[in-house]
């Protein structure tokens, strides 16, 4: 029984041993692929994309339910509004006021695709994110996102309004698209389905190609060898040519 489990063993790593071989003998066309698909990637990311631009603003949301001081319990119901800020902020009338104080060419959907709200935890403060192909244009909304916001919001959910701690940043540099991610994900990529396609290649050929292979696919033992040296297969081949050249100038006198 542990005969049989060791003799797996070995052929198993005589197995990942070939394949490793395989990959190090065509290690040239794995490192070409990944370097063909690397650039690639990078000429996607700085011909055909097009980059795009965040600003951010931040709210500070509070509830301030007596005059005065900030209490406790003001700034738990700040931060359990900032939850309905979220969701209020985005919302059609927002959007629409935006959208006509900036006299944009967008829909309500158009807008809100390029806004992100986010709260961080425990915290009472509201960030509102917004991507465009347009730095200015993306300080624009932004700016313009915060401040009907606060009005809004303020009207509709009857509540002190919000503060704005930080006007949108003018953007000077595209976060999207990310040419170094990008080119190493597609090097990466590239070295992959090289090596996939390597070794697809060479589970798939069953062809003999030495006497392990006779033993191992046909379970026939090899009694001998006889070897063809490179130089003979040229003679031949020399003769072969001068036979049939021969044959053919003796049918051109005939």
């Amino acid at each position: 029984m542990d005969t049989n489990v060791n003799n797996t063993n070995d052929e198993i790593e005589i197995d990942l041993r070939q394949l490793f071989f395989v990959l190090l003998d065509k290690i040239w066309i794995i490192i070409l692929s990944g370097i063909g698909c690397a650039l690639l990637g990078l000429m996607i990311s700085k011909f055909f994309l097009v980059p795009e631009y965040e600003s951010t603003t931040q709210l500070y949301v509070i509830n301030r339910q007596t005059e005065g001081k900030v209490s406790s319990a003001d700034l738990s119901a700040g931060t359990q509004l900032t939850k309905d800020y979220k969701e209020l902020v985005i919302s059609r009338p927002v959007t629409e006021q935006v959208i006509s104080d900036l006299n944009l060419d967008m829909t309500h959907g158009q807008l809100e695709e390029k806004i992100t709200v986010e709260t961080p935890q425990d915290s009472r403060i509201l960030k509102i994110i917004v991507r465009d192909t347009d730095p200015y244009r993306a300080k624009s909304i932004a700016d313009a996102m915060a401040t009907v916001s606060v009005d809004t919001i303020a009207t509709v959910m009857e509540t002190e309004k919000a503060n704005i701690i930080e006007q949108g940043d003018l953007p000077m540099s595209p976060v999207s698209p990310n040419v170094m991610r990008n080119t190493v994900i597609g090097g990466a990529i590239g070295a992959f389905l090289a090596i996939l396609i390597i070794l697809a290649v060479f589970l798939l050929d069953d062809t003999i190609k030495s006497e392990d292979d006779v033993e191992k696919h046909l379970g026939l033992s090899v009694l001998s060898v006889i070897p063809i040296q490179e130089d003979e297969k040229k003679k031949k081949g020399t003769r072969k040519k001068s036979a049939s050249g021969n044959a053919s100038k003796t049918a051109r006198r005939g």
